[in-house]
């Protein structure tokens, strides 16, 4: 029977990130990492190894291990994910945190996320904003259901509803909306090592600013006097989404960068 140190190998000669192979292992054994570390001479029973096995190489065929392990850390928050939800990016803590900022000022705002997907965003703010009424929306059921399991098994109170942009907020005002829409061009080569991940998620297709094209048009319509807008984009989009913003009445567009340095979300205000 092989052992763990042995199962560890075959993951290197797969390309593996050691710990990705540790952290399959670990899941696959129902142990912590420390432990397969701790322990690489413990024997793998024929199930075990098959698992693992698989795992490697579904691992290796570029699938997230986040959809293998079913899980992902978010901003402190240990969220359910499945291949139904991007996998939550810790770029995309810069919105959150930028969101944060914004409420530390107000005593009970009214907050919506457009596209939650897995909840990342409006679960990591009403985890971190309690008073804040946090309404999450997404155009799909099964999303909806992944984050929705995660504000229940964390205890946060959020409100969700199914739809496309602004169409699920049921003509509702808010002090702050956040999003991470899909923003990915079209024709981008990125999107052949993103094929796990659900592609509407992902790229509305063309030049990938259709989705804030539609985010910001109808915006001021849905926004109460002094609020925010922030958006999270692709690196190169920057100068774009601050232009939209100008067009339709923003003020005073900005941009933070992520955690690489490169431009990643745009903000501003009514």
């Amino acid at each position: 029977m092989p052992t763990v140190a042995q199962a560890l190998a075959q993951a290197r000669a797969l390309g593996l990130d050691r710990l990705d192979a540790q952290l399959i292992v670990a899941a696959r054994l129902a142990q912590s990492r420390s432990w397969v570390i701790a322990h690489d001479d413990a024997v793998l029973d024929v199930a075990q190894a098959a698992a693992i096995e698989t795992w490697f190489t579904r691992r290796a065929a570029g699938e997230p291990l986040a959809y293998l392990v079913g899980e992902k850390e978010f901003h402190g928050l240990l969220l359910q994910v499945d291949a139904n939800v991007l996998v939550p990016r810790p770029d995309t803590e810069v919105l959150v945190d930028w969101a944060l900022e914004l409420l530390a000022d107000q005593a009970a705002p009214c907050v919506v996320d457009l596209g939650t997907g897995s909840g990342a965003i409006a679960l990591a703010v009403k985890h971190a904003c309690p008073a804040a009424t946090m309404l999450a929306t997404d155009a799909s059921p099964a999303a909806l259901a992944v984050a929705r399991a995660n504000a229940q098994r964390l205890g946060l109170d959020v409100a969700f509803a199914q739809g496309s942009w602004w169409s699920a907020t049921a003509g509702a005002s808010f002090d702050l909306v956040l999003s991470n829409p899909p923003y990915i061009a079209g024709g981008d080569p990125h999107l052949a090592a993103l094929k796990h991940e659900p592609t509407l998620a992902l790229t509305p297709g063309g030049d990938g600013l259709d989705a804030l094209r539609d985010i910001v048009r109808s915006a001021s319509a849905h926004m109460t006097p002094g609020a925010w807008l922030l958006l999270e984009h692709g690196y190169d989009q920057a100068d774009a989404v601050q232009r939209l913003l100008h067009e339709h009445g923003f003020i005073d567009p900005t941009t933070r960068r992520d955690l690489g340095g490169q431009p990643r979300c745009t903000g501003a205000h009514r």
